[in-house]
């Protein structure tokens, strides 16, 4: 009887994933692109519903490959940055993983489905305004809850 393989993301830590296996992880929520304020006194991160220009309607970066040249402050997730997560989205596969937890129902991996992270409400699709549209002293206007819940 042969044994069941466990996937990857249950029996490699995010170290030891390849490139292909890392990407994967990205359940394209687009919650990581929402523009983020962060209170200088006590370091709490707040999301706005405000994302990045470059997200499509798929949640996705249409300059993902050259995200960093376009937007210099893009945050680029890599492994060995996994101790300062704490600011990602608590329902973010990288976030779950460097915490020793499971990935969700809804997760592509999980599912084997892409749409299930909009159909479950997960994803920020249908409720945001680019930050093209909206002057940055706006933003604190913007302030969402539903990202940290």
């Amino acid at each position: 009887m042969a044994q069941k393989v466990q996937p990857f993301w249950q029996r490699k830590s995010l170290g030891d994933m390849s490139r292909e296996e890392w990407e994967s992880l990205c359940d394209g929520c687009g919650r990581c692109c929402l523009q983020k304020l962060q209170d200088e006194e006590d370091d709490q991160v707040y999301y706005t519903r405000v994302v990045c220009r470059y997200m499509t309607e798929n949640c996705r970066c249409s300059v993902y490959e050259t995200r960093n040249e376009k937007v210099p402050t893009c945050v680029w997730l890599k492994p060995e940055d996994v101790e300062n997560f704490f600011w990602l989205p608590n329902t973010c596969a990288y976030r779950l993983i460097s915490e020793g937890k499971a990935l969700d129902w809804w997760h592509p991996l999980v599912s084997g489905d892409p749409e299930t992270v909009h159909s479950a409400g997960i994803s920020v699709r249908g409720k945001t305004v680019s930050d093209g549209d909206l002057p940055e002293e706006q933003w604190e206007e913007q302030i969402i809850n539903w990202c940290s819940e």
